[in-house]
């Protein structure tokens, strides 16, 4: 079977590329190429590249915005699957839908033009909306359970369901979404009227704390690591004295040592071996692992599919 002339008779409204390099949709700047990338255009598509996949026994990976994403060096088989042009927002009295593509940064400022507050913890956050609701985002003392009514997901069988917040198991950057390999497609939040000005006010405040404190100049993978258990993952790193411990072009952040940016043509097994480090140490000096934040997938060495 010829998989890409397959894809392309099924999948009329979408874009499909071949041994396309990774690094180009990632924060890090890491990550070989994939087999196929396809990038959909309605929910339909999405659904149809899932069976597909699952028809043809090829593996499928998701792919949001890239923000707090570490792909390895060997690229990833088979499909990877893009939602970011489902990006339409709209307003329903209280209530704004959003589908999975449009980056959460957006809808809080969607939000804030419409005087709707619940969302200004959000305006910092680079990823997509379905990003934020695979990892339950949060920042500044909010997070996405706290306005997130329902989703709609396709399964691995290619079936869309809608699911409530109650149904989508939010807990610290986890969700039943991760636990069962689903596709966020679309989002819909509960929000309060509020003053545009005081919206506008507090999204200033954070957008300042976030400038001041966090390494936006450099490509990096965001926060690496969860917050531990009565520490901050940052204060260890710090005190741990590795600020500036470089592996090959990536370099824990002089900035804020929870982040580690790329510096140099960093690869995805620098950011590995440098995360691998930095976590040995923190536990020799603090007796504390630190846990990943940021997701790493894909192949050490290429391979490829044959049609």
């Amino acid at each position: 079977m010829n998989i890409e002339k397959s894809l392309r008779e099924r999948l009329t409204n979408s874009v499909i590329k071949t041994d396309e390099p990774l690094q180009r949709y990632t924060y890090s700047h890491t990550g070989g190429n994939a087999d196929y990338y396809i990038s959909v255009y309605n929910i339909h598509d999405a659904m149809e590249t899932i069976r597909f996949a699952k028809e043809y026994s090829i593996p499928i990976t998701y792919l949001g915005n890239g923000s707090n994403l570490i792909i390895r060096d060997g690229g990833i088989r088979g499909i990877v699957l893009n939602t970011l042009e489902l990006k339409e927002i709209k307003r329903d009295g209280d209530y704004i839908t959003s589908g999975s593509g449009s980056r959460i940064i957006d809808v809080s400022r969607f939000a804030r033009d419409h005087s709707l507050t619940g969302l200004e913890f959000a305006c910092g956050i680079p990823g997509s909306v379905g990003g934020a609701v695979y990892m339950n985002a949060g920042a500044y003392g909010g997070e996405l359970k706290d306005c997130l009514v329902e989703a709609s997901v396709i399964t691995p069988d290619g079936e869309l369901l809608t699911l409530t917040n109650e149904e989508l198991h939010l807990g610290y950057r986890q969700s039943i979404v991760q636990e069962n390999g689903y596709l966020v497609v679309e989002a819909t939040f509960k929000l309060e009227e509020g003053s545009s000005s005081e919206i506008n006010a507090k999204m200033d405040e954070l957008t300042f704390l976030r400038e001041s404190k966090q390494p936006l100049d450099l490509p990096s993978c965001g926060s690496v690591f969860q917050r531990p258990p009565g520490h901050f993952a940052g204060k260890l790193i710090q005190d741990s004295g590795l600020q500036g411990h470089r592996v090959g072009g990536v370099e824990v952040s002089k900035k804020h040592a929870g982040f580690m940016v790329n510096i140099d043509n960093g690869t995805g097994s620098d950011y590995e071996e440098l995360i691998h480090h930095v976590q040995q140490v923190v536990k020799e000096k603090y007796d504390v692992l630190l846990q990943r934040e940021v997701r790493i997938i894909g192949e050490h060495t290429e391979k490829t599919i044959q049609d």
